[in-house]
């Protein structure tokens, strides 16, 4: 591929400093996948340059008619602070007539809102515990068939924002404390399902048309007491010190059957293509106890850090990181011709 002027777009605050940043510090660990991406362009030869934006949708508008970008880099999870407007800004892209790369604005519509993505799964016939939507202002009303043990998280927030061990509840008045919490502190709805404990796989794929899925990826901790059950806390996911602590890693998922993998893979490509999916994606299961797989969410534009699970499950397929940003852009630069 030529050498390409690539307009790299994220949240102000993540900008990467000229300067060198302690991968291993906090203000390292924040900003590792904007200072990944950037650096492993200009190491492919490419003309980066990082545009930070949250308020204002100008400065997109005005470096695209003065850099002239051959393609947007997004990593752009949010606008005003809202994560449901990430779309809109891949809409102006599209509008504008400039290649970018990651997923569609239809995909982020439909990924981002989860209880529409489950009743969409569930009209397929795919594998979704049962739900329900309780929006902000209303009280929490367990419908009958939604059985204990529960958990409770945002409808719309991602990287497990409001998710803790309290997220778990057992009975009616835990159900109604957890539901306030979600309105009142991340002040969106919420969304009650069934908890399906058992192991946490993440399956990663890369493309459009043509769809590669990489192996299934497993959470793995070392839990506090006996017998807790294991979820992605905001802590877990979030916290550098945590991990050290527990043990967090994200690895291969051993010991899984066969016939399993086989139907682990063919349901994802199957959801990435029902919810309109592109560019590339990682899709959340659960395996319970009979060897059965549970879709959680789906999250278009995960993260793709070095280290992190997309880029690691990349890694162990053949595929190097650099080699991993080119093939982002050369999907982005595919869709737009």
């Amino acid at each position: 591929m030529k050498r390409l002027r690539v307009l790299l777009l994220t949240h102000p605050d993540l900008v990467p400093p000229d300067g060198a940043v302690a991968r291993d510090s906090r203000a390292g660990f924040e900003i590792k996948t904007e200072a990944d991406v950037r650096d492993g362009l200009r190491a492919l030869g490419h003309e980066v340059r990082v545009l930070g934006v949250q308020w204002d949708l100008g400065p997109i508008r005005e470096a695209v008619e003065s850099f002239a970008p051959d393609i947007v880099f997004n990593l752009l999870e949010e606008f005003h602070g809202e994560t449901m407007y990430d779309h809109n800004v891949v809409s102006l892209l599209e509008l504008l007539q400039v290649p970018y790369t990651g997923c569609n604005p239809r995909g982020l519509v439909l990924a981002r809102g989860k209880a529409l993505a489950k009743k969409l799964l569930t009209y397929h016939r795919l594998r979704v515990p049962e739900f329900a939507v309780v929006p902000r202002g209303r009280r929490a009303r367990r419908p009958r068939d939604l059985t204990f043990p529960l958990i409770v998280k945002s409808l719309t927030a991602d990287a497990s924002i409001g998710i803790s061990k309290a997220s778990i509840v057992a009975g009616d008045d835990e159900l109604a404390a957890r539901v306030r919490f979600i309105h009142e502190r991340v002040r969106t709805d919420a969304i009650v399902e069934r908890f399906v404990d058992g192991r946490e796989l993440y399956v990663s794929l890369l493309g459009d048309d043509r769809l590669r899925t990489f192996a299934p990826w497993e959470l793995t901790a070392r839990p506090t007491t006996p017998g807790e059950p294991l979820i992605a806390t905001e802590r877990l996911k979030h916290d550098p010190a945590y991990q050290s602590r527990h043990a967090v890693a994200i690895r291969p998922a051993t010991d899984l059957p066969a016939e399993v993998t086989d139907r682990l893979l063919r349901d994802a490509k199957r959801i990435y293509r029902i919810l309109e999916l592109s560019g590339y994606a990682r899709l959340d299961f659960r395996l319970d106890a009979e060897g059965r797989a549970w879709f959680l969410e789906a999250n278009p534009n995960p993260d793709i850090a070095r280290g992190e699970e997309f880029a690691e499950s990349a890694a162990h397929a053949g595929i190097p990181y650099p080699e991993l940003l080119q093939r982002l852009l050369a999907l982005g630069l595919r869709r737009h011709r």
